[in-house]
C-alpha cells in the first residue's frame, strides 16, 4: 500500500529524547527563534572583537541592560502607554467609520462615484505629509495624534471591506432576497459575514499603517511617547536607549502580528465550519 502524503515517514513512533530535541529543533518556529539567537550572539561577538564605539553600535547585553533601566526608572512604561492609547484610540475610530464607508460603497452606485475620486486622490497621498497641515488644524494634542492614527486606517480598511462585499456570491444574496430579506438584513447576516476575512486583511495593514504615523507624529511633536522617547535619546546620543526603544517597538511589532494571526486563524475555522 501507498504511504499518504501525510503520513510522517522521517521518524519512527517511537523515538528517544534526542531524537525527540532534534525533532524540535528542527520545527520552523523553533528555527526562526534560533536564528534570532544566532543574529545577537554574532553581533554581541562582533562588537566586542572589533571594539566599536558604543555611540555607532552598541553591545545586546548593554541594550537589554538599558531596556530594563528605563522601564525601572525611565518613565518607558508610560511612554508606551501613550503610543498605544494614540494607536488603539484612532484606529478604533478608523475601524468604525471605514468599514461603514466600505459598506456604503459597495451597496450604493451614487455614493461610491462620489467617494471614490476623493480616496483615490488620497489613499496614496503619503499620511507624514499632512503632519504639518494638522498640526495647524488640530495643535499637538490628543486630537492630533487620533487623527493621523485614523487617517493611516481608515483607507485599508475602506478598500478591503468594499472587496470583501463585492467578492461576496451573488446566489447567497438572492437567496436571501427570496425568503424576504430587505437591504438592512441582506448587509448584515449575509454581505458582512462574508467579507469578513477581507476586512481583517484591511486592519492587518491599517494597524501597521497607524503605528509608523503615531511614532513619525511623536518624534516632531510629542513630549510623552515612544517616537517622543526615541528622538531625545538620539539627540543626546543615547544609542542604547535608541535601540531599547527599537525594541519596544518591534516587540509591539511581533506581538500584534502574532495576535492578529490567531485571530485570523479562528475565524477561518468558523468559516470552515
Amino acid at each position: 500500500m501507498l504511504d499518504s502524503p501525510l503520513t510522517d515517514t522521517s521518524a519512527p513512533a517511537t523515538s528517544g529524547p534526542l531524537q525527540r530535541v532534534g525533532t524540535w529543533l528542527g520545527e520552523p518556529k523553533t528555527l526562526g527563534w534560533i536564528a534570532v539567537a544566532v543574529v545577537l550572539i554574532g553581533w554581541e561577538l562582533i562588537v566586542i572583537a572589533f571594539g566599536f564605539n558604543p555611540i555607532y553600535l552598541p553591545r545586546p547585553s548593554r541594550i537589554v541592560v538599558a531596556l530594563v533601566e528605563m522601564f525601572r526608572t525611565g518613565g518607558l512604561t508610560t511612554d508606551l502607554l501613550f503610543t498605544l492609547g494614540r494607536v488603539f484610540g484612532g484606529f478604533a475610530i478608523a475601524l468604525v467609520f471605514g468599514v461603514a464607508i466600505g459598506i456604503w460603497m459597495a451597496v450604493s452606485a451614487r455614493f461610491n462615484a462620489i467617494a471614490d475620486n476623493f480616496i483615490a486622490a488620497l489613499y496614496p497621498l503619503p499620511k507624514v505629509t499632512l503632519i504639518p497641515l494638522l498640526i495647524i488644524w488640530l495643535g499637538t494634542g490628543g486630537p492630533f495624534m487620533l487623527t493621523i492614527s485614523a487617517l493611516g486606517a481608515v483607507f485599508p480598511i475602506i478598500l478591503n471591506t468594499l472587496l470583501g462585499i463585492r467578492q461576496c456570491d451573488p446566489g447567497l444574496v438572492l437567496a436571501a432576497r427570496d425568503l424576504g430579506a430587505n437591504r438592512r438584513q441582506i448587509i448584515r447576516k449575509v454581505l458582512l459575514p462574508g467579507a469578513v476575512p477581507s476586512i481583517f486583511a484591511g486592519i492587518r495593514l491599517g494597524l501597521g499603517v497607524s503605528i509608523i504615523l503615531v511614532v513619525a507624529a511623536e518624534m516632531v511633536v510629542g513630549k510623552l511617547g515612544l517616537g517622543a522617547r526615541l528622538y531625545l535619546a538620539g539627540q543626546v546620543l543615547e544609542t542604547e536607549q535608541v535601540f531599547a526603544v527599537l525594541i519596544v517597538l518591534a516587540t509591539l511589532g511581533v506581538v500584534i502580528t502574532k495576535t492578529q494571526d490567531f485571530i485570523d486563524q479562528r475565524l477561518s475555522r468558523w468559516r470552515v465550519a
